[in-house]
């Protein structure tokens, strides 16, 4: 499984497909506009990524908020942008459980890659998180489901120490229900 979510992404697209890529540079100007001042962070963190996985052909600019005593929840809002197909509001949401404790609110940018159609983005995503850090941070992790891969990159506020295991379910409305 380790191995599938480090491989290089292959696409095939059909009609009404999302197609074209972003380049790196592209990426860093959203994010430089979008983040501000951790944009140095946050430019070796897409680096890293676009270095993993390639060019993402869609990306998410939002802002998320998550809290967690051993289980906790996370809910977020965004744009979804893509080239062929244009910019799309889209909603988060997810539970999650492990040794986790503390809350935080961050600014969100997720790199979207092999995204066959729009439609494909709204499903459940299984992750793994780690988290330390009081006041703030800067952070990356890697969701897979079939052949779309989701690496979000948060800065962050707040205090909050753990690990948990979870997933971010993607719709089109936004819901309290974190399930």
């Amino acid at each position: 499984m380790l191995a599938s979510i480090f491989a290089a992404p292959t696409a095939t697209f059909a009609q009404g497909a999302v197609s074209e890529t972003y380049s790196s540079e592209e990426l860093m100007d959203a994010g430089h506009q979008f983040f501000g001042s951790v944009s140095q962070g946050l430019a070796s963190l897409v680096e890293r990524a676009i270095s993993q996985f390639g060019q993402p052909n869609a990306y998410i600019l939002g802002q998320e908020g998550a809290g967690a005593l051993f289980a906790g929840a996370r809910f977020g809002e965004g744009i979804m942008y893509t080239r062929n197909v244009g910019q799309r509001e889209i909603f988060w949401q997810g539970p999650t459980i492990g040794f986790d404790v503390g809350g935080d609110g961050s600014r969100v940018m997720m790199l979207v890659y092999n995204l066959p159609s729009l439609s494909a983005i709204y499903d459940r995503y299984p992750s793994i998180e780690g988290t330390a850090y009081i006041v703030g941070g800067l952070g990356m992790n890697v969701m897979k489901r079939d052949n779309v891969v989701i690496v979000p990159i948060r800065s962050g506020v707040g205090a909050r120490l753990g690990v948990n295991v979870g997933y971010l379910k993607f719709t089109d409305q936004p819901t309290w229900n974190p399930f």
